[in-house]
């Protein structure tokens, strides 16, 4: 009996897919960044994406190509990228184990990409999901180095603008 030939493509074709966190970014691991976000005192960007998420190559290519927030990002936030789908495991402030996948259940990353920022010590400060500009991140920054996280909500602080 000989193997049909789709067969034999489709096991050969198969290769691990994996997400990428945006190109000339120091974006790392979950329990890497949380360390360093202890260690510096900065803020944690949180970056739930996906392989084949439109959105997120969108978010790439558009936003985090821009000079000036690669460079706000890159000196004021410990930079965490997390595979939505992925089964990496993980080490919680609390100290429980869970996957990449798990912790995205947990915050609702139902659909990438999601941007989460957290204290340094990992308490959530906001959840913002879908493809944001330039500006969008501008305001992002403001709203959490400026403290106002602590005062209001996103929205309030955006004017009720999502």
């Amino acid at each position: 009996m000989q193997t049909p030939l789709f067969a034999i493509l489709a096991c050969v074709l198969v290769i691990p897919a994996h997400a990428e966190a945006p190109a000339g970014y120091d974006f790392v691991d979950y329990d890497t960044g949380l360390r360093r976000a202890q260690v510096e005192n900065k803020p944690v960007l949180l970056y739930f994406g996906r392989y084949g998420c439109a959105w997120c190559d969108h978010t790439n290519r558009k936003t985090f190509t821009d000079p000036e927030i690669k460079a706000i990002y890159q000196t004021h936030y410990s930079l965490v990228y997390v595979d939505a789908e992925g089964g990496k495991r993980l080490r919680l402030p609390s100290g429980e184990r869970i996957t990449e996948a798990e912790l995205g259940a947990r915050l609702g990353a139902y659909a990438t990409p999601l941007f989460v920022f957290l204290t340094p010590q990992g308490k959530l400060i906001a959840k913002i999901p879908g493809y944001k500009t330039v500006q969008d991140f501008k305001d992002y920054d403001r709203y959490v180095r400026g403290g106002h996280h602590e005062r209001q909500s996103l929205l309030e602080f955006l004017g009720n603008r999502p």
